[in-house]
């Protein structure tokens, strides 16, 4: 198969960070590659600097004249009041008929075409993205992130229609789960560079793991045979007898090398505070009414979940799920009923946008500071800012230059 795509010594740093430093590897028609590696490795930017999207400062990009590439853009393409069809026509230049086409292969029809876009839920959203990229008719596809925000129906259509592809593919993303049902090879970005692996995911973490042990076994056994020529040399370099042997033996000791195993960058250490064991109700939702104004999602919600309880939320895109959230968080008025949190609860939200709201121009330690209480002092925001992987200089990082991955990590 004939290669379609080819990066070469791409490197690419922002300020004094190096994100990719002699990144090389090359791209056919049929590989589908699991794209990995921690937040902000350099994934996303990979992924713009093949599609031209971002500059690099060395390196080259070469695309064979058959290459017709397709890429799903981290951010949205769209403007939020323009309706869905009128989006993919502008942005595609094609037809509406075409655009209705093939957007109905991911259950957008009917008034659904006319709706705007900033009515439609998350999932849906990424729906519309999907339906303009394959407008493009492309036979190569890059998905940055393309799982966010999916309900469970959207990601079986994405998965069936990456598995029914007649073409190649590179998805980043962090669901393991997914990856492994769509992906066949596997691309790391660790430390700058990539590594291909002929291999899923799940087979390349156990290469991994086995490269690595095997490794440190044979630095074991040049730390033990290096020990052993230094007490000969310590022994008997005083001899004029045995100087010369004791002289061969330090060169020999000069050519041992052990092999550097370049670890990633630590783990997250999520400190949950403290929490004081009561029973009883946490949430009361009494025929609550919820949705905007002029507009109802849903309605007659009544429950009570007792403290401790772990609820998952399940629900179709659009049936109210993070609008019900939004109620419950005292982000969104309810339009009836009521709903009441019991005594002595301190209530903590993480929005699904919540990274859109972020403005670009703070750097980490500014956001934290403004969203934390006045009691809490530097040292306590520098600690925190830590157990996130956020170390050093990097917390006056700007937000603009963060991936996706390090502002939800923020957040």
């Amino acid at each position: 198969m004939s290669v379609l795509l080819q990066i070469n010594g791409i490197r690419k740093r922002y300020g004094a960070v190096t994100i990719l430093e002699d990144a090389t590897a090359s791209f056919t028609r049929s590989q589908r590659l699991a794209v990995i590696g921690r937040n902000g490795a350099g994934k996303s930017t990979l992924c713009r600097i093949i599609t031209g999207e971002e500059e690099m400062d060395a390196g080259t990009v070469t695309k064979n004249s058959a290459l017709r590439l397709g890429y799903l853009k981290q951010y949205d393409p769209f403007k939020l009041e323009e309706p869905v069809l009128e989006f993919l026509t502008r942005y595609t230049d094609k037809e509406s008929w075409q655009c209705s086409e093939v957007a109905g292969q991911f259950q957008l029809k009917n008034e659904m075409l006319e709706r705007p876009i900033a009515e439609l839920a998350g999932g849906y959203r990424t729906r519309v993205k999907l339906a303009a990229m394959l407008l493009e008719d492309p036979n190569f596809l890059v998905l940055d992130e393309p799982t966010n925000y999916l309900d469970l129906s959207t990601l079986i259509l994405l998965e069936n229609f990456l598995q029914n592809f007649n073409g190649g593919y590179l998805i980043v993303s962090h669901d393991r789960e997914f990856l492994k049902r769509t992906c066949t090879e596997t691309l790391e970005v660790e430390h700058g560079r990539v590594s291909f692996f002929p291999g899923p995911i799940e087979e390349y973490f156990e290469f991994k793991e086995e490269r690595d042990r095997q490794i440190e076994a044979y630095n074991r056994g040049v730390e033990k045979k290096k020990e052993q020529l230094q007490e000969f040399v310590d022994r008997f370099k005083a001899r004029a007898s045995t100087a010369t042997r004791a002289k061969s033996k330090m060169k020999q000791m000069a050519r041992l090398r052990t092999i550097e195993i370049l670890h990633g960058t630590g783990q997250v250490r999520i400190r949950i505070p403290e929490v004081e064991n009561k029973t009883g109700a946490a949430l009361w939702c009494e025929d609550l009414n919820i949705g905007y104004p002029g507009k109802a999602v849903a309605s007659g919600i009544s429950l009570e979940i007792n403290r401790g309880a772990h609820v998952a939320i399940l629900g179709e895109n659009g049936q109210g799920k993070t609008t019900f959230l939004r109620t419950i968080a005292a982000n969104l008025q309810p339009l009836g009923g009521n709903f009441r949190w019991g005594t002595g609860l301190k209530v903590a939200y993480y929005a699904q946008h919540v990274v859109e709201t972020m403005d670009p121009k703070d750097d980490i330690y500014a956001y934290l500071r403004r969203g934390a209480p006045f009691e809490v002092t530097n040292q306590d925001i520098l600690n925190m800012a830590g157990c996130f992987l956020f170390k050093g200089d990097e917390v006056r990082k700007k937000l603009a230059v963060l991936s996706g991955g390090e502002r939800a990590r923020l957040c």
